[in-house]
Parts: C-alpha cells; sequence; structure tokens
C-alpha cells in the first residue's frame, strides 16, 4: 500500500513511505501522531498589568515546531461583501478543512496581536486521543486567527471562538489558549467531544491581577466555580465554561465524583510523568524564577507524581502565582531563554552537554539503553523554535499605539525581540510570509540567519554565548529606549493624523528589523572567524615595518574535567609512552 502524506506545519513537506498490512499501517499512523504531537510543544508567560512594572498586559508566545518556519504572519484589515465565506485550512497540515461565514469587517493582525491589543497564543496538550472530532472544521490555529481578525477584547475572541466550535466543530486535540487584552489577561482551556459532536467542552478563568500564570503543553485548569450562565461581557464574571463540560464527563465515564471536586485538567488531560517532566516543569521554572516558594513543587515537576483522591496528583502547583517582583518586557526576553540553569536538572552541566556546555539536546525526547527508557529534558529555550514573541499591550496608550508584538525567530535564548508595531500596514522583508521557507536557504530571511548564529554557537557554546548576549543585550536597549521615546512622538502625531502616525510606526519597526538583520549577519561573520576550526582568534596589532600580522590564537581544547573523561574512559589507549 503506497501512503502519500503531506504535512504543512506551516509549511509543506512530502513524505512518501510504502507499507503492507494493516498492522503496519496503524504503527505507521501511531508514529506520525507522536511525530505531530512533539512537533506541538510550545511555551507561554501571562503577567496582568498589576504584575509588570509599568502597567502594561504581557504574554510571551515561542512556536515549536521541527517542521515551522519563522515568519511574521499579516493579516490585513479588510471589509467583505454581505454574505461572504471564508476557506478555512488546518494551520497544522494546510488540509482544507471546509467553509464558513466571513464577517463583513476584519481587523489588522500582526503575528499574534490585533491592532486594538487583542493576543492569542497557545500550547497543545493533546489530552484524551478519542475526543477530537475529525469531521469538525475549526482548528486551534485558525481559531485563534479568525478570533483576532474579529474582537476588540479578550472576553470578545473567546465569545467568538466558542461560537466558532460551536457552529462549525472542532478537530483539533485538547489546547490551552492565552488570550489577552490590554486590561485583562485569560486562560482558556478546550478539548473536543469527538467524532460528529459539535462544540466542545472548555473552560476559561480570567488571571488576577497582580498574578502571573503560564502553560506549557499540559492543561492546567483543575476545579473551578461553576457557572450558572455565561454572561460575557459582565466585568464581575472571572469564569465561563461550557454548560456540559461535568456532565459530559460523566456521560463518557471519566468523572463520578462531586461538581465541585470535579478538575478538568485531570479529568481529559490525565497526568503522566512526561506531562509534569517535560511540560509542566517549564511553568514551574518561570514560576521560581519570580515567585517565592517553589521548592516545594521540584518533585512534581521532576515527574515524582503524588496521587490522591479521584487519582488526581495532590502536588500540583497553582493555577497562577504572586510575583516578588514586578516585571519588565526585558525579564521576559530573558526568562524565554531558560534551561533549568541553577537546578539538578541544568541542561549544560550532564555529559549530554559536550565538552563546552550546550545546554541543548538533539532528538528524540526519550530513548532507551539495554532496554530502559531514558529522557532528555524540555526546557523553554529549545533548538526548534520557528518563532517567539513578547505581547505587550498598554491600556493608556491609543490602540495603535498601545500595542507592541516584540517578535523574534528561532532559539528564543539566542534571538532578539524586535518591536512590531500591530497597526503596520505591512510586515518587514526580512520576517515577511514568503521570504524562504524551511527547504530554501537565503541570507535575506532573518529565520536563516539567526540560525546560522545558533546552531555555530551551540559547538562551542560556552564560549559563544557571552558574545551573542552582549550583542542581544545592545539591541534590546536601544529598542526599549527607542520605544519609550516614540510613544510621546507617536501619540502627537497620531492626535493630528492617524494615518501618517501608522506610517511612522510601520517604518520604524521597518528600520529596526532591518538593523537586527544586518546585525546578525555581523554577528555571525564574527562568530564564524573567531572561533574557525576550534580556536579562539582576537586581532593584534600590525608591528612596524610588517605587511601583515597574524592575529593573537589560543587553543583551549577540551578543559581538565572533559580530559580527565577522557582518560578515565580510554584507559591506556591514549596515553604518551
Amino acid at each position: 500500500m503506497l501512503i502519500k502524506l503531506v504535512f504543512k506545519s506551516k509549511k509543506i513537506i512530502f513524505v512518501k513511505l510504502k507499507f503492507y498490512g494493516m498492522k503496519k499501517l496503524f504503527l505507521f499512523f501511531a508514529l506520525v501522531f507522536l511525530i505531530a504531537k512533539a512537533s506541538d510543544a510550545c511555551t507561554n508567560f501571562i503577567v496582568t498589568k498589576g504584575a509588570s512594572v509599568d502597567g502594561s498586559v504581557m504574554v510571551s508566545y515561542a512556536a515549536d515546531s521541527h517542521l515551522l518556519y519563522g515568519e511574521l504572519y499579516h493579516f490585513p484589515a479588510k471589509t467583505y461583501p454581505k454574505g461572504s465565506k471564508l476557506k478555512i485550512y488546518e494551520w497544522d497540515t494546510g488540509k482544507f478543512l471546509g467553509i464558513i461565514d466571513q464577517v463583513e469587517q476584519t481587523y489588522n493582525v500582526i503575528g499574534n496581536v490585533n491592532e486594538f491589543q487583542v493576543a492569542i497564543g497557545e500550547t497543545t496538550y493533546g489530552g484524551r486521543e478519542e475526543l477530537v472530532d475529525t469531521t469538525g472544521i475549526m482548528d486551534y490555529g485558525s481559531l485563534i486567527y479568525i478570533a483576532l481578525q474579529r474582537s476588540k477584547s479578550a472576553r470578545e475572541a473567546i465569545k467568538i471562538m466558542v461560537e466558532l466550535m460551536d457552529k462549525y466543530g472542532y478537530c483539533s486535540s485538547g489546547e490551552s489558549f492565552s488570550v489577552c487584552d490590554k486590561n485583562e489577561a485569560w486562560i482558556f482551556e478546550v478539548i473536543g467531544k469527538g467524532p460528529g459532536r459539535k462544540g466542545a467542552v472548555w473552560v476559561a478563568m480570567k488571571i488576577p491581577d497582580g498574578y502571573v500564570s503560564a502553560h506549557a503543553n499540559h492543561a492546567r485548569i483543575t476545579t473551578f466555580p461553576f457557572q450558572k450562565k455565561n454572561d460575557w461581557f459582565n466585568t464581575n464574571q472571572t469564569v465561563f465554561h461550557s454548560p456540559d463540560v461535568i456532565s459530559f464527563a460523566r456521560e463518557k465515564g471519566y468523572y463520578n465524583g462531586p461538581d465541585n471536586e470535579f478538575s478538568f485538567s485531570d479529568t481529559y488531560a490525565p497526568l503522566d510523568f512526561g506531562g509534569a517532566r517535560f511540560c509542566e516543569i517549564r511553568v514551574w521554572a518561570f514560576f521560581n524564577a519570580v515567585a517565592n516558594g517553589m521548592d516545594q513543587y521540584w518533585d512534581y515537576a521532576k515527574g515524582n507524581i503524588i496521587r490522591g483522591k479521584h487519582d488526581y496528583p495532590t502536588n500540583r502547583m497553582p493555577l497562577w502565582v504572586k510575583p516578588n517582583r514586578k516585571l519588565s518586557q526585558k525579564d521576559l526576553f530573558i526568562l524565554m531563554g531558560d534551561h533549568l540553569e541553577g537546578t539538578e536538572l541544568d541542561m549544560s552541566k550532564d555529559i549530554g552537554a559536550g565538552p563546552f556546555g550546550c545546554p541543548y539536546r538533539w532528538r528524540p525526547l526519550t530513548w532507551k539503553v539495554d532496554g530502559v527508557t531514558y529522557c532528555n529534558e524540555r526546557a523553554t529555550a529549545t533548538q526548534q523554535t520557528a518563532f517567539s514573541f513578547i505581547a505587550q499591550l498598554r491600556n493608556w496608550l491609543p490602540d495603535h499605539i498601545g500595542a507592541i508584538n516584540w517578535f523574534s525567530v528561532d532559539d528564543a535564548a539566542t534571538t532578539v525581540y524586535v518591536p512590531m508595531y500591530t497597526c503596520m500596514t505591512e510586515t518587514p522583508y526580512n520576517y515577511r510570509e514568503g521570504n524562504g521557507d524551511l527547504m530554501n536557504f537565503t541570507m535575506e530571511s532573518a529565520f536563516w540567519v539567526f540560525n546560522l548564529v545558533s546552531n555555530w554557537a551551540y559547538t562551542r557554546y560556552n564560549a559563544m554565548f557571552p558574545d551573542i548576549q552582549k550583542v542581544q543585550e545592545e539591541l534590546h536597549n536601544k529598542f526599549i529606549s527607542e520605544v519609550a521615546e516614540n510613544d510621546k512622538k507617536f501619540v502627537e502625531l497620531y492626535n493630528k493624523d492617524k494615518d501618517k502616525a501608522i506610517a511612522e510606526m510601520t517604518k520604524y519597526s521597518h528600520n529596526a528589523a532591518e538593523y537586527t538583520h544586518k546585525k546578525w549577519i555581523e554577528l555571525f561573520a564574527y562568530l564564524f572567524t573567531k572561533y574557525m576550526d576550534g580556536n579562539i582568534k582576537t586581532p593584534s596589532e600590525i608591528p612596524e615595518g610588517y605587511k601583515y600580522y597574524a592575529p593573537n590564537l589560543k587553543q583551549p581544547g577540551y578543559g581538565e574535567e572533559w580530559y580527565r573523561r577522557i582518560a578515565n574512559e580510554t584507559g591506556d589507549k591514549l596515553k604518551v609512552k
């Protein structure tokens, strides 16, 4: 049997494989499912306005996939004739799913943030596989980008997503969404009802002001106060849910306890070792960096789960925590680059880091030796990030100025977050859709240039990363300072001439993107010449009378600790006699 699979994980890749027999066919699709789930590993950090330095709402998102190309999406504002239709293609695969009604007016969207300061991120948790509705039209990616084109607040975005699922069906697996605007931040968790049943079971909870939250590929909403109805725009209502969120679980035999003990996460996405060690540990790392008392959850984050009544884990982390300080966008830039530093699982310390302390592990995530399964750590910063962003939403400014998508491509630890105003009429060329793809390299693409730097750094990380960090810090400080100056200038211009102000903001973001792209090409040239061939070279002055003079040369080798390891493992084989 010849099977042709078409994956689009935002770009198309063709795979042809030959299988004979239904058993092998089943195993093949099981493998495909596992690969697809591995590519859905993302991370969201959420900061309410009372927890931020300047009173902005912030949300981070890393789109982590080995098959995703990093580029900045743009959906321009448009008007449509009444009765227009919209074709829906699955975001991950490019598969045509169906046709829905189009609205008469859509809004401008830059990446995952729109012109009215609404931002949406996501992480896939999967959950119960039998609840995927293969007949549905709305996948999680389409929900995000359609809601952004149609909403002016986080509450409205959630309402629109629910209505789309109810009308057209939801075809993805379990998903956690961060849905934020300039005033509020929400966690919205969804899972389908199985083949042929439209809608979804879901819960949305507003994060209390002054707190931070996060999710990273595992459902995090546990118990919640049951509501009589969803009064969407009643600001006193801070919890929404599908009316059958508990009754459906009873119908399916997932739950038989009292309503007040029902846990969404534990029922629809039962936690296992991987859910904790590969997913919840990223939430723990964020919480631990900004809040006190997280030591008590370290065993849980490592996958040592203690179960109790209803077989729920009893040592789970809270959904949100109070930070011990207020956070800035720069704090989030740094926290998105975490590799579990400072813990016993620090990825730069064990033998897998090699002689140069590389905090990355090549996939697969788990592996076997002598029949025993082992794992690589899955930290927040990872090599397969296509793009990441920090959405900064500021309610004291006009919407067109207040929303900034701090956008980056590639590994979050070695990238630069560039300020993209979400009123832009066109995205910067170096970050634009269609400028290269996963199998077509171009130096004009920021994605490829950042990958040149990061992948070169992985070969001698402990030496190269400080050089990267220096330029990264320089650019971040420059952009933060410029944005502060722009606020005054653009507001003044906006009040006089809105269109001219939008043009100036577009120009600024384009210049910032072009400058970043140029600096990163220069950085790659510097790193390549300095660290070529395992050496470390630095310029030297040319003495008088010399036509040329060699640079300073160091050959640090592998370091004493690694040499000792080699000596112990090779015995007399390499000994000089």
